[in-house]
């Protein structure tokens, strides 16, 4: 994660959510993303990938089922389906020569086996890429993503690593609807918080509460909940409700004794929503709290208790 930032903030919400999927290898340690942090990892799991002959599609999933069939675009038995993989395949972009997969996290690389060795080897070097890229450049990024869905769209991870980048590309509906591919073939949680950070970035910040309301959020782990707290918030601030998203961190438990960096955030996000309901000797001290845990500079608290000093 690049900061903690103001839930308010788009640019700086887009950096607390990594899509990588790498592994530390070779000095280059990137993040799972929240595969982990959100509870969605594979021993969470209550679907996971079905096959590649229909199974799980439900009706319309097998040949000779009518215009369900032809209708779907994700259906090999579609008419023309065969063409525009192949025209997909022609236009994905280029894989350096040198990428090593094993720098996937063993995970991934294990979901990814339900595919033929090649396609499998294709797949996790856009993923690479795609995480290597999204600093850089994000819309490069996300070509390579989609590339991956392409060739492997029933793979929940891939879907997932698809809907990251595409957020972080502020690509938001597209990033909906990849990840809530990911969590019908996955199950589980899921990105939720991505989910209900996209639904801001589309205007729709009542569709980002609702989320909040969801069975799904009482599945997350501790700093998933967070992570969700603070989009909720965040959510809060976009309809003007600036007590009610003091109120939702407030359920938190947020301390001036916490550690950590899910906690460091927690604290920065309490302490905009007391500055925004007026409280501002109280949000001095959280911002000054969250200086002095955040030894790496991450976040601008300092300058922002100075400002209110």
């Amino acid at each position: 994660m690049a900061e903690a930032g103001n839930g308010n903030n788009r640019d700086e919400r887009r950096s607390n959510d990594e899509g990588g999927q790498r592994r530390g290898s070779k000095g280059r340690e990137q993040s799972r993303g929240r595969r982990q942090a959100n509870g969605s990892d594979r021993g969470d799991r209550k679907g996971g990938y079905r096959g590649s002959k229909g199974k799980g599609r439900g009706k319309g999933g097998r040949p000779g089922q009518g215009n369900r069939v032809r209708h779907d675009r994700s259906n090999p038995y579609r008419e023309g389906f065969r063409e525009e993989r192949m025209a997909q395949k022609e236009r994905e972009p280029d894989l350096p020569q040198d990428l090593e997969i094993t720098d996937l996290d063993p995970s991934v690389l294990q979901d990814l086996k339900v595919l033929s060795k090649d396609n499998a080897d294709r797949v996790a070097k856009h993923m690479l890429m795609a995480t290597d890229l999204l600093e850089d450049d994000p819309k490069l990024a996300l070509d390579h993503a989609r590339a991956a869905k392409n060739r492997a769209g029933r793979v929940g991870v891939v879907r997932e690593t698809a809907g990251v980048v595409a957020y972080r590309a502020g690509e938001w509906k597209e990033a909906l609807s990849e990840l809530r591919a990911a969590r019908r073939i996955s199950g589980g949680p899921g990105l939720l918080a991505v989910m209900a950070d996209a639904e801001r970035g589309l205007g729709r910040p009542e569709k980002a509460l609702e989320l909040g309301r969801s069975p799904e959020a009482k599945e997350l782990d501790e700093a998933g909940k967070i992570e969700l707290a603070i989009v909720l918030a965040g959510a809060r601030h976009d309809l003007g409700q600036h007590d009610s998203a003091l109120a939702t961190l407030q359920r938190l438990n947020p301390s001036l004794d916490s550690q950590g960096f899910e906690q460091m955030r927690l604290s920065y996000a309490y302490a905009d929503a007391l500055l925004a309901t007026g409280k501002r000797d109280e949000a001095r001290s959280w911002f000054e709290h969250v200086a002095k845990v955040d030894t790496d500079g991450l976040t601008d608290a300092a300058e922002r208790a100075k400002e209110l000093g």
